[in-house]
């Protein structure tokens, strides 16, 4: 009975741990650029006490034994990098990748990436971030600019008062091995980690990178409906491990009487 209010306190740690990750993904739901997260549980130990196979003292196989788990806990909270869905802003420094890759920019001092593309130019021309991380490699869009252009391909056209197109520079993506290894440092940044590997970057369009399209940004992968499902279970989850635990009391107490 106490390995049983143990396992099911760890039944409702873990989802604790679910209903927060759900939290932060509806939280997230307007946030421009933000992939979905979710935890991944496994089972702990075993307690053996008859082991399947085992030959009793009459010679006989024992077929299946006994086994009595432990409970549950978290191994991992891993971010799903599925394609969000597009919003026309018709802004022409927004931008969002149609497909693999992360843009590259600069924080700190530090490469870091992000899939959000809804950027602004600072007063020296640069094109950045909201938060004014620098879009990498660097380009500065010239004073007299009119309107820019950026083909799906990343080349960026500035065109002045003449109408005449000058091409400032081309916008490389990044890929990773393994993405969900990304460090999620908030701000719609990610950095790598041995996890993820490194880097590769290539034009959009080429070595299976995605393209650019302007004028639009990639919204939130969040689901609202399938969260909510999730949350409901949960919260079931939760209620059926704190029974658990008031039963297992409840036997004890019983335990507990006999002597009376």
């Amino acid at each position: 009975m106490l390995r049983g209010m143990w396992s099911a306190a760890s039944g409702m740690d873990a989802q604790k741990m679910m209903i927060d990750v759900i939290s932060n993904n509806l939280a997230n739901v307007n946030t421009v650029g933000f992939k979905k997260s979710r935890p991944d549980f496994q089972d702990l130990m075993y307690q053996t006490m008859s082991q399947g196979g085992s030959t009793t003292t009459s010679g006989d196989q024992i077929p299946g034994g006994i086994q009595v788990g432990m409970g549950t806990m978290p191994v991992s909270v891993q971010k799903m990098f599925m394609q969000g869905d597009f919003k026309e802003t018709k802004n022409e420094l927004d931008l969002s990748i149609e497909g693999k890759g992360f843009f590259k920019v600069i924080s700190n001092d530090e490469e870091v990436y992000t899939r959000a593309g809804n950027f602004k130019m600072d007063k020296d021309g640069n094109i950045c971030t909201p938060n004014g991380e620098k879009l990498q490699p660097a380009m500065t869009i010239p004073s007299d600019t009119m309107t820019i252009s950026i083909d799906k391909s990343g080349t960026v056209t500035a065109f002045g008062p003449s109408g005449q197109g000058t091409v400032v520079g081309v916008i490389e993506l990044h890929s990773f091995t393994n993405p969900a290894g990304l460090f999620s440092m908030g701000h719609n940044l990610y950095r790598k980690t041995d996890a993820s590997g490194d880097a590769i970057a290539a034009a959009p369009g080429s070595d299976g990178m995605g393209t650019i399209a302007q004028g639009f940004i990639e919204m939130s992968n969040v689901d609202v409906v399938e969260e909510m499902v999730a949350m409901i279970m949960a919260q079931r989850a939760y209620e059926v491990s704190s029974k658990s635990i008031q039963t297992a009391d409840n036997m004890l107490q019983m335990a507990n009487n006999i002597k009376r």
